[in-house]
């Protein structure tokens, strides 16, 4: 993962005056106790929280600009190990560069920085990131979570904000790909991984039609498939089985003009629609390619469903 510059950091914004505090100088804070007074909806906890360091296998936040969090943490994780395994699920949407507040927003959450009393995203920052990534999410099948309910976010009290970016710089400092999502096809051993885990099946064919339908793009299959991961998928469905590139009618998909190939595809069901999740050109010279594929049936993928709810 890229680390944000440190400037991008520097965070707090109080009532309408904006104080900025470097994030990664948090370490220098004492931690003593804290009771939010925000945030009522949650359980109580056995033992007031406590500043740990940030795990080197935290994927999500580590090297994140300061170096110890709160635990538990804003989102009632209360284990170390509970907040590895939500916070892995997000790491893809971070790499998917959706808004480049993602990860801040993520992170102020799951691994908050250690001050003398608990401080959460700004509900503007939240509603930039969803609306920003929410197409991203969507495109997988997934819908924004409720533990992400921007409205539940302060408005005009200390929270976690970046700089906001004017009207002319908000197009491009999102960094939004116009590439369709399933469709990027970067030969990255761990951007097919992390499209093989949003999938709940993949396998070996070639296409044999694409079609516009409404805002969605429809994919038919040849019939004759090698099946790689087979999820839920029973044999019936595979030989009348057809693909929907979600929202995907007007982006780019070069996989998708080009029909002589034989392709990687990847997809779940989200309600009665198959959608196509991922898509990658069959490419045994590829070192990357060859080294995802053998790592398919033995890597640990996060568990989406627990998170995505």
């Amino acid at each position: 993962m890229r680390s944000a510059p440190e400037s991008f950091w520097r965070i707090i914004r109080l009532a309408a005056t904006v104080a900025l505090i470097s994030v990664s100088s948090a370490s220098e804070y004492e931690y003593l106790s804290w009771k939010s007074d925000m945030y009522t909806g949650g359980r109580s906890y056995g033992k007031p929280p406590q500043c740990v360091d940030i795990p080197e296998d935290l994927r999500l936040c580590h090297n994140v600009g300061y170096n110890q969090m709160l635990l538990p943490n804003l989102l009632e994780h209360e284990t170390m190990a509970e907040v590895k395994q939500q916070a892995s699920s997000w790491v893809p949407l971070v790499h998917k560069n959706c808004h480049p507040g993602t990860q801040l927003l993520l992170c102020s959450l799951f691994a908050p920085v250690c001050l003398e009393r608990p401080i959460y995203p700004c509900r503007w920052l939240c509603e930039a990131v969803r609306d920003g990534c929410i197409p991203i999410m969507e495109a997988f099948g997934f819908p924004w979570p409720e533990m992400l309910t921007c409205d539940k976010f302060p408005q005009d009290e200390v929270c976690i904000a970046m700089t906001q970016p004017n009207s002319t710089e908000a197009t491009t400092a999102t960094g939004f790909s116009p590439v369709c999502p399933p469709c990027d096809n970067e030969m990255k051993t761990d951007a097919m991984l992390e499209h093989m885990c949003a999938s709940e099946f993949a396998f070996k064919t070639k296409i044999k039609e694409v079609t516009r339908e409404n805002m969605d793009r429809k994919v038919t299959l040849q019939k004759r498939k090698k099946m790689l991961k087979e999820g839920n998928l029973k044999k019936k469905d595979m030989k009348t089985l057809v693909l929907y590139l979600k929202n995907g009618a007007d982006c780019p998909c070069q996989q998708l003009d080009n029909l002589g190939n034989q392709y990687l595809i990847m997809g779940r069901k989200v309600d009665k629609q198959y959608l196509l999740t991922g898509i990658h050109k069959w490419d045994k010279s590829s070192k990357e390619f060859k080294k995802a594929i053998k790592k398919l049936k033995t890597y640990k993928c996060p568990a989406f469903e627990n998170v995505f709810k």
